[in-house]
C-alpha cells in the first residue's frame, strides 16, 4: 500500500474535543509524529507497535522531513497539531515542503477544534460576528506585519482571537496591542481570556479592555477582544449578530408601510371628493 501523510487537528487539549475522524486516524497510524508535548493527549488511543516520532519545541521543519521520509516507506503517517492544524499550525508546511519535494504522496487533512473556539464557548458567544486571529509570535513575521495587521484589525471593530501572545522572551507586545485597540476602542470593551483551555489547568477570566492586565498571561493562553457591540452578561461575553436590530428595523420598515399605505388611501379619497366636485360642477354649468 502506498505511503500517505494525514495532517491531523487534535484539539485544545481534552479527549472530549478530540474529533471521531482524527481518534480514527490516530488508532489506525502506523507512524505518528508530533511535538512531544502534545502525545500525553492521544496516547490511550494509539495502537500497539506504532512507531511515535516526537521532537521538541521549533522542530516543525524536521517533523514535517521526516513525515514525508516515512511515508516514503509506504507508511500511513499522522502528523498532529494542538487545535487545529490549519491554523499556525502544520498543515501548511507539509503542503509547501511537498511542492518543494516534487513529492506525489498523499496528503489529508482532517480540521480539529481550535484553540479560540474552545475559549469562545467557555466565554459565552464572543464570536458572533466578524472576526480575525492575530499571533504576536514575530519567529517567522516580522513585528512590522503584526503591527500592521493589529491597527487593521482595531480599525476594522473586528472580534480579534490572539495567539501567542507572551513568552518569556517577548513580552511588551502585548501591551503595545492593548494601546493600539485602546486608541481605536471604548476602555469597556469586553475582553476574555482563557489559559490551558480544555485541561486541567484551565482557567476562564472576563474582563474589559482598559482593565486587562498582560501581566496575567502566559504562552498557554488566548484572548478574545470584543467589537463595539460586544457586551457582558451574566459573566459572559456576547457579540450580536444582528437579530434584534434586523427585527425591529423590520418592524420599522412595515410600520411605514402601513403609513404609506394609510397616506395612499387618504389621498384616494380625497380623489374621489375632487372627481365628485367636478361631476357638480359639470351639472351646474349644463343647468
Amino acid at each position: 500500500m502506498k505511503g500517505k501523510i494525514i495532517i491531523a487537528g487534535i484539539g485544545p487539549g481534552s479527549k472530549e474535543d478530540i474529533t471521531p475522524a482524527v481518534l480514527e486516524a490516530v488508532q489506525q497510524a502506523d507512524v505518528i509524529v508530533g511535538y512531544k508535548y502534545y502525545f500525553q493527549f492521544i496516547q490511550p488511543y494509539v495502537k500497539e507497535h506504532c512507531e511515535c516520532v516526537d521532537t521538541g519545541m521549533k522542530k516543525e521543519r524536521e517533523r514535517a522531513e521526516q513525515a514525508f521520509d516515512l511515508a516514503e516507506q509506504d507508511k500511513t503517517v499522522v502528523v498532529i497539531s494542538s487545535g487545529d492544524a490549519g491554523i499556525y499550525g502544520m498543515a501548511p508546511l507539509i503542503y509547501e515542503m511537498r511542492k518543494e519535494r516534487q513529492s506525489d504522496i498523499e496528503i489529508e487533512t482532517l480540521p480539529g477544534i481550535s484553540a479560540f473556539q474552545k475559549a469562545a464557548s467557555l466565554l459565552g458567544a464572543p464570536i458572533g460576528h466578524d472576526m480575525c486571529i492575530i499571533s504576536l509570535s514575530d519567529l517567522m513575521t516580522p513585528w512590522e506585519t503584526i503591527e500592521r495587521r493589529i491597527k487593521a484589525a482595531a480599525t476594522g471593530d473586528f472580534v480579534t482571537a490572539i495567539y501567542n501572545p507572551k513568552s518569556h522572551e517577548r513580552y511588551w507586545q502585548l501591551y503595545r496591542l492593548q494601546e493600539i485597540f485602546l486608541h481605536e476602542r471604548s476602555g469597556e470593551t469586553p475582553v476574555g481570556y482563557v489559559r490551558q483551555a480544555g485541561r486541567e489547568e484551565q482557567e476562564v477570566k472576563v474582563t474589559t479592555l482598559a482593565q486587562f492586565n498582560p501581566e496575567d498571561i502566559d504562552m498557554f493562553t488566548v484572548i478574545l477582544i470584543g467589537n463595539s457591540q460586544s457586551y457582558i452578561c451574566d459573566g459572559k461575553i456576547i457579540t450580536p449578530r444582528g437579530y434584534y436590530g434586523r427585527q425591529e428595523t423590520g418592524d420599522r420598515r412595515q410600520e411605514t408601510g402601513v403609513r404609506r399605505q394609510e397616506t395612499g388611501g387618504r389621498r384616494r379619497e380625497s380623489g374621489d371628493r375632487s372627481q365628485e366636485t367636478g361631476v357638480r360642477r359639470n351639472l351646474v354649468s349644463l343647468l
